[in-house]
């Protein structure tokens, strides 16, 4: 009876002591000869396998194609034990050892074990849930995904708007507090403020003696608030994204009414619960006088982005971060380089996975600037764009192969010439049109005049709608890489010299996001990122939650393996290539990959329906 059961790899290290002892007690190993059926299509199964040694092939019912491959530590096949048939072919690709464990013992184990289950069975969005409650009991979990109300919040302090400023600077002296909330019941609504030590100088600068100063006329009303229940990451982003140094916590009551407030959560008290210094990058990026401090900020990014993978951080939450806090850096670097009057009329802006929020390690750049009309425009305008371009090269972003970028005239013009370029790329399309159309669908402000940007939007929006042939030519680009679309069979080369290496972009990043693009553009959805697309389409009824779900996971899931590659190749110093080995992935990791593999492939299924591409 086997004794070395390895219980280091999915879903078996989730299991406790009794647990695998319970494994032990009643494990086997099986051998099966190359070419050996498995398991066969229709049969009842009565164990779970876990491959010790050689390959495994799946076959659909009926066909001859592998649909995924199984090797050293994968396990297989879960599913059919809990649907109590098997619902493909199973075949030995070459000897295999495996052990096999009884249908009933892994039954006992679900039952006991709903960490064990989900992996073992659930759907990807679950399976993911499951992995992420499993990371926190290793205490693996970053701080960032705990509640906001984890942090002791500073209890608030409350004053009427007509109390005097000088009362209410003897009562925070007396509380010891650096703020208080003000309600102001004068107007035709309620609203609350805020008054804070930095507001006493607009206080003394006002010249109303400070006893007689009412606290409203220097309060500020409009307060940027952050859910108690949401994770700390979240507040983090909105301290950076609105560069305050508090935010007012809320607690959602259930009456509609926006809650109660729970408190004001300081920045410093937010930064000696976490271990990160990104608020501190956004002071630097700030207060930065010169290019040298702005490339010095980015490097930090950079920095930070390692430390916050490595502790557990969701992907999500990191590339959000990293949107708002690059978003500072394009900002101040235009500030540093453009004369101010160039950058009040002018409206700077981000493309492609950057503006997405989708960007965790800096790939090639994506930008462009609008004018406003009638804006007479320094005659140095090409010098200042070649310029912003060598500085983002300097922190870390390097030139677009394809010159999309400032610094090309093509990328820069007035907002009435511009909307008309745009317009050129969805009535005329051509392949390079239709490259640059996608390019701009994903444009985020970052500098400047924003409605400049929204105004070319709404442009483009008001004609795409109802223009089925372009929008069917612009969602066939999903199948831009389909000559990759039997990546996962190549999959069973596992430990040869020439085993593949997976294109994440190709395979499962730009399906997805060209995918959900497509649907949002038809939908005349303004969103840019890939989530907040899919929530609109869900709201707009025109796809399902649970698969929106499912796409979302695995975007993410996707995002994550080009990090942790990316990150491995940096610490390596090679070169960041966006490709992975499957051979360095866990067992775990493979079995998702085949799950979100599997959503991409009936992603492009449902699109080639709805666009009806097959016609073209």
């Amino acid at each position: 009876m086997p004794s070395a059961f390895d219980f280091e790899h999915s879903p078996f290290d989730c299991l406790t002591s009794e647990e695998r002892d319970r494994v032990r007690a009643q494990v086997d190993i099986a051998y099966f000869r190359e070419g050996e059926a498995i398991l066969e299509a229709g049969m009842a199964p009565t164990h779970l396998f876990v491959v010790i040694k050689g390959f495994v092939q799946q076959f659909e019912q009926g066909g001859s194609e592998a649909v995924a491959s199984f090797g050293p530590h994968d396990t297989f096949d879960g599913r059919s034990l809990l649907s109590g048939q098997v619902g493909g072919r199973f075949v030995a690709a070459e000897e295999v050892l495996a052990y096999q464990l009884a249908r009933q013992v892994v039954t006992e184990l679900i039952a006991r074990n709903a960490t064990f289950g989900a992996l073992l069975f659930s759907d990807l969005s679950n399976k993911l849930a499951a992995i992420a409650g499993r990371v926190g009991q290793h205490e693996l979990q970053s701080l960032a995904l705990a509640r906001v109300d984890a942090i002791p919040v500073r209890a608030p302090h409350f004053v009427d708007a007509d109390r005097d400023v000088l009362s209410v600077v003897r009562l925070l002296q007396a509380e010891r507090s650096t703020n208080v909330l003000v309600r102001d019941l004068s107007g035709p609504a309620p609203r609350l403020g805020i008054f804070t030590v930095t507001a006493l100088q607009r206080a003394v600068l006002h010249g109303t003696p400070l006893d007689r100063l009412p606290v409203r006329e220097v309060s500020s009303f409009g307060l940027i608030t952050v859910d108690a229940a949401a994770p700390v990451g979240d507040a983090l982003i909105v301290m950076v994204r609105h560069r305050v140094h508090r935010v007012v916590v809320m607690a959602d009551d259930g009456g509609g009414d926006g809650g109660r407030v729970v408190g004001v959560l300081e920045a410093l008290d937010l930064f000696s619960f976490l271990s990160n210094h990104s608020y501190l990058i956004n002071r630097e990026i700030v207060e930065a006088q010169d290019l040298q401090a702005l490339a010095r900020a980015s490097a930090h990014v950079t920095q930070l982005v390692g430390l916050l993978h490595g502790g557990g951080t969701r992907v999500g939450q990191i590339a959000t971060l990293v949107q708002a806090l690059n978003g500072q850096l394009f900002q101040r670097a235009w500030e540093l380089i453009a004369p101010p009057e160039l950058v009040a009329n002018s409206c700077l802006f981000v493309m492609g996975s950057e503006g997405r929020g989708e960007q965790l390690q800096k790939t090639d750049q994506d930008n462009g600037l609008l004018l406003r009309d009638g804006y007479v425009a320094p005659a140095d305008l090409d010098a200042i764009c070649k310029r912003l371009t060598r500085a983002l090269i300097e922190f870390g972003w390097p030139e677009c192969p394809g010159a999309i970028m400032v610094s090309n005239p093509q990328w820069r013009a007035g907002q009435a010439e511009f909307a008309e370029r745009a317009c050129q790329w969805l009535l005329q399309p051509d392949g390079e049109r239709l490259m640059a159309l996608a390019i701009f669908l994903d444009a985020h402000a970052v500098a400047g005049d924003a409605t400049l940007l929204a105004g070319v939007r709404a442009r483009l929006f008001s004609l795409a709608t109802d223009n089925d042939a372009m929008l069917a030519r612009f969602a066939a680009a999903i199948d831009a890489f389909a000559e990759d679309s039997h990546w996962w069979q190549r999959l069973l080369a596992f430990g040869e010299p020439a085993a593949p290496r997976l294109d994440v972009k190709k395979q499962g990043l730009f399906p997805i996001v060209h995918g959900v693009r497509s649907l949002a553009l038809r939908a005349g959805l303004d969103a840019t990122s890939t989530a907040e697309r899919l929530n609109a389409l869900v709201a707009a009824g025109r796809i399902e939650r649970e698969f929106a779900a499912d796409l979302l996971e695995s975007l993410y899931f996707f995002m994550g393996l080009r990090l942790k590659a990316g990150l491995a190749e940096q610490a390596a110093g090679h070169e960041v290539s966006g490709q992975v080995d499957p051979a360095r992935m866990s067992s775990l990791e493979r079995d998702l990959l085949k799950d979100t593999l599997e959503v991409v492939k009936r992603f492009r299924r449902m699109l080639r329906l709805s666009f009806r591409l097959d016609a073209l």
